[in-house]
């Protein structure tokens, strides 16, 4: 049962740096998604080296840097609730783009504006 011990302990350690609705939505991939609680969340998520600030820093200029669009919104959120300002961001995403180029940081930034917008005052 040892996977199973895997896939709980990546559950509950993703449901510290996500949401609910983000957990469904990875496990209504299936065997993909069972995979990613398992190794991301279970494994690596888990791992003493890092905070999850400074994992979910390094997950949305991975993500900008690489134009993984589709998952950066989840990131930037999951920035935030981590401890990550929304200027620190900015400065993420800017940094990133001296490297990546500014065709990847638009959209960031982009989205960053609706995630905040979304996010309401506060």
């Amino acid at each position: 049962m040892a996977d199973d011990e895997q896939y709980e302990r990546g559950r509950q350690r993703f449901l510290e740096v996500h949401d609910e609705r983000a957990l469904a939505a990875v496990e209504g991939l299936g065997a993909l998604g069972r995979s990613i609680v398992e190794f991301v969340y279970g494994d690596v998520y888990t791992r003493p080296g890092l905070s999850t600030r400074d994992r979910e820093i390094a997950a949305v200029a991975t993500l900008v840097a690489t134009g993984r669009s589709s998952q950066l919104p989840q990131h930037l959120r999951a920035s935030l609730k981590a401890g990550v300002t929304a200027e620190e961001l900015e400065e993420i995403i800017l940094q990133t783009a001296t490297i990546a180029g500014f065709p990847p940081a638009m959209n960031a930034m982009s989205q960053l504006k609706t995630v905040l917008s979304d996010r309401g005052p506060g």
